[in-house]
């Protein structure tokens, strides 16, 4: 039995007929009567009786037709409530983030929701490859995730909110001979030692493509997958280095520079389950997320100077 039988036993106690019954729930009366039917084969004893031309309902048929009455204020109110929980607006929303999203994110999105009566965000840090980001939505209502510029686009599984496309640049120590510059290309960077992520991680395209356009192979010196380290390895000339140019913190030790000739853009997407927005909760911390990109993003060219470059908790490997 389902409620949409049982409502139409207590329609039938209620109206008297099959007709009356049709024509107050707007079907035809075979459509009542197939319901009834089928209510009928759930029960061991019989729910109506014909009375002269009429159907009527039996003891056992108004007893059950009480018991919908039950069922639907029940209903209603389960109903009710889970309206009341999409509508809060200060519900708890639980964000996800990989390591540098976080650092930049999380204190923006903190101070936005601190007044009563907004989103209460619980946050945790997810620092995956690229594939791995879509399974986290089941987990949490919001996972800020990478992809680099010419990756492919994420599954139609999720849906997904561009927050930032963030220009990967070269970062250098402050004094380097190509911080004089104010960018730099392939050719000018082939000919350095440098610090990349593991194999497998997604940078490492970016890497390559560098190589493709200057036409050499790179000298890889060191693997380092936390931006923060490989910040600190920059800094004591190990090397050069793709670094973010927005969601870092500033090194005093390095210079950022644009790279010309080479597609070297992040995009960092907000992923959710779109069932997820039905919540006000939701929607909020995803305007609040929106704003925060707008506050990170600031200008677009890094300055030609030291104090562009940055650390954080992830590595190039964790970047796309």
């Amino acid at each position: 039995m389902d409620e949409r039988q049982l409502r139409i036993l207590r329609e039938l106690g209620e109206l008297g007929s099959v007709t009356a019954v049709a024509d107050a729930l707007l079907v035809t009366p075979s459509a009542i009567s197939q319901q009834l039917r089928l209510l009928q084969r759930s029960v061991k004893v019989p729910l109506t009786e014909r009375e002269g031309r009429r159907l009527v309902l039996t003891d056992a048929g108004q007893a059950l037709a009480g018991a919908a009455i039950e069922v639907e204020t029940a209903l209603a109110r389960a109903r009710h409530t889970v309206q009341e929980f999409v509508d809060r607006p200060d519900g708890e929303v639980s964000v996800a983030a990989f390591h540098s999203a976080g650092a930049a994110f999380f204190p923006l999105l903190l101070r936005a929701l601190a007044d009563p009566g907004t989103p209460v965000p619980r946050l945790a840090d997810e620092d995956v490859p690229q594939e791995d980001f879509p399974r986290l939505t089941r987990a949490y209502d919001i996972v800020l995730a990478h992809r680099l510029d010419h990756a492919p686009a994420w599954p139609p599984t999720v849906t997904a909110t561009t927050l930032l496309r963030e220009p990967l640049d070269v970062a250098m120590p402050a004094d380097h001979p190509l911080a004089a510059g104010r960018r730099v290309t392939p050719a000018d960077v082939a000919g350095e030692p440098w610090i990349t992520a593991h194999d497998g991680f997604p940078i490492v395209a970016t890497i390559e493509a560098i190589a493709a356009a200057a036409g050499r192979r790179l000298h890889l010196a060191h693997r380092i997958n936390e931006f923060s380290v490989a910040a600190e390895a920059v800094a004591a000339g190990g090397g050069l280095a793709l670094m973010p140019r927005w969601t870092m913190r500033r090194h005093p030790a390095l210079a950022l520079r644009p790279l010309s000739g080479v597609q070297a853009r992040r995009h960092i997407d907000a992923l959710y389950r779109p069932e997820r927005t039905a919540r006000r909760a939701v929607r909020t911390v995803l305007a609040e997320l929106r704003g925060a990109a707008r506050t990170i993003q600031g200008g677009d060219d890094p300055p030609r100077g030291a104090g562009n470059g940055a650390t954080s908790h992830d590595g190039p490997a964790a970047a796309p």
